[in-house]
């Protein structure tokens, strides 16, 4: 019964750790600069991960490789305009860019950017939770549908409803721990 509300959730969890995954940490990750939008042809805008290949050879160095070299100037202008704070550094042959670890401040102000992202998950999933409840009270006085039956509908959904929290908290908690290692 509750398949749609959980696909919905499950969607919700998935947003979060996108959104997430854009949040730099002292580590190098190739899903930091995937989405990244690159205009590599005169009006056409593509995520950088559609263009080229994305290492980490290192703990604190990516590489990005084109498939078509002709775009290794525009792949290097569109990371340089991100709001990422990166220095891409082109060979002519790849992309280089070296990830500083990040200070104790930026640390911190990362793990309340983190924090916020969490809450909108929580938002997300509380209005989730509201559109399933006024599916559910619209079933009250239809034939067939008890007072038992609402109860436990409400309570099953609540318990879904518990278990995505848990699991919207348990990616913060992963998110923050990986801000705070040096």
């Amino acid at each position: 019964m509750f398949d749609d509300l959980k696909h919905k959730m499950d969607q919700v969890l998935e947003v979060v750790e996108d959104d997430l995954a854009m949040v730099r940490t002292g580590r190098a990750r190739p899903n930091l600069v995937e989405q990244v939008e690159i205009e590599a042809y005169p009006g056409t805008r593509l995520p950088l991960i559609e263009l080229a290949s994305i290492s980490a050879p290192d703990t604190h160095m990516l590489t990005i490789q084109p498939w078509d070299k002709s775009i290794l100037k525009a792949i290097e202008v569109g990371l340089n305009k991100s709001d990422l704070h990166l220095n891409p550094v082109n060979d002519g042959q790849l992309i280089r860019i070296s990830i500083p670890p990040l200070t104790e401040e930026r640390r911190s102000d990362l793990v309340k950017l983190t924090k916020q992202k969490i809450e909108g998950g929580r938002e997300m999933l509380r209005d989730e939770r509201n559109e399933e409840k006024k599916k559910i009270d619209h079933k009250k006085g239809n034939p067939g549908v008890s007072e038992d039956d609402i109860k436990r509908w409400l309570e099953e959904m609540q318990k879904i409803h518990d278990e995505y929290m848990k699991k919207l908290e348990d990616i913060g908690a992963v998110k923050e721990k990986e801000l705070m290692e040096m």
